[in-house]
């Protein structure tokens, strides 16, 4: 009997947008494009008439705005949303607020019918990981102040712990893909300022990752920004990988350094979580370093994760219940690199624990 295909809804003002990404996901035998729409007012009977299982949806339309469509269909008929959303500041800012909002995923929005590229094998392994997705998790507490509005002013400065209780040796690095900012954001506010050096690699398209690094900087006690190469980890600051770019991680002298550079995608993905771990592993003291692999789709990041758990560093896998996608953190944990599952709301406590 053959699968059942996922049934895929394009929503896009542009019908050469349209007519890319329904070619894109046209070459997956294990997807059904079954509509698109120019617009929300038509997405919104499409939906009632085709049932799709995943929709991908540009933010900036006519009639109605992206934002508030995600937010209409998130409380009256949840399904996996992923963004495609243009690569400006305007579109980063949009982007993460959609992800607040409940989109699973955001892509760079193909500019013409020449600019699909890498994406297109990309499009198709995020609409089937967005198949996967538990959208069935409790709501998310809310925030005990407003987030600060993103804007393109400079990123805020914040100064460096003049004492640590840490060791250069020791470092925390963390994994995550679909369902991951939100996750990051969950576990990254709850840490003091006081905190070891932490390497985050999140799947998430370049430009985008330094709006959400300024925006994980507005609300963290620790410092957080887009790394550069040559950035020193240090404590009570945290490096985004930017995308399109492997982070690895070298000891040089007293202290550790990230270096970035293009290569292949890894598991259909730059940054890679697995070029991290691995790269990690070739130099960081065991029993300093605690490692945490957050939801996502696939296996990046299990086998660096392993490398890692054998050189004595603790790891955690967050579990299953509390997973948008289940994929990452069971393959750390049927291949035995997570010592433990933990779900998202204990996870800042299990790495805090490590430290001790």
């Amino acid at each position: 009997m053959p699968l059942r295909k996922i049934k895929v809804l394009i929503v896009d003002d542009s019908a050469v947008v349209r007519k890319v990404v329904n070619e894109a996901l046209a070459m997956d035998p294990e997807i059904e494009v079954v509509g698109t729409a120019a617009d929300p007012y038509i997405a919104r009977d499409k939906i009632v008439e085709l049932q799709p299982d995943v929709m991908t949806l540009d933010i900036e339309m006519p009639r109605m705005d992206g934002l508030r469509f995600l937010e209409i269909i998130m409380q009256h008929k949840p399904m996996p949303v992923i963004i495609m959303s243009s690569l400006t500041q305007a579109g980063s800012e949009y982007a993460l607020r959609a992800l607040q909002l409940g989109a699973v995923e955001v892509l760079a929005k193909p500019s013409n019918a020449y600019s699909i590229g890498e994406l297109a094998e990309q499009l198709r392994e995020v609409v089937k990981s967005a198949a996967q997705c538990n959208l069935k998790l409790p709501p998310r507490p809310a925030q005990p102040t407003p987030p600060p509005a993103i804007t393109a002013t400079t990123t805020i400065q914040k100064p460096a712990p003049l004492t640590s209780a840490y060791t250069s040796r020791q470092i925390i690095l963390l994994g995550a893909s679909t369902g991951g900012t939100e996750a990051l954001k969950d576990i990254l506010t709850q840490f003091p300022a006081d905190m070891p050096g932490i390497c985050i690699v999140q799947h998430i398209p370049a430009y985008f990752s330094k709006a959400f690094a300024d925006r994980l900087n507005q609300l963290c006690k620790i410092s957080v920004r887009e790394a550069v190469d040559g950035d020193a980890v240090e404590p009570g600051l945290a490096l985004v990988a930017p995308g399109d770019f492997h982070m690895l991680l070298k000891w040089k002298g007293t202290r550790y350094e990230v270096q970035l550079k293009k290569g292949p995608m890894v598991w259909h993905q730059r940054p890679a979580v697995d070029v991290l771990f691995s790269s990690a592993a070739e130099c960081v003291d065991g029993k300093h370093t605690t490692v945490g692999l957050l939801t996502g789709m696939g296996k990046d990041g299990a086998e660096g994760m392993l490398k890692l758990r054998q050189k004595g560093a603790r790891t955690f896998a967050q579990n299953e219940e509390s997973c948008i996608v289940f994929g990452m953190p069971r393959t750390a944990m049927e291949i035995g690199a997570a010592e433990k599952m933990v779900h998202l709301r204990d996870f800042h406590n299990a790495i805090m624990g490590s430290l001790a």
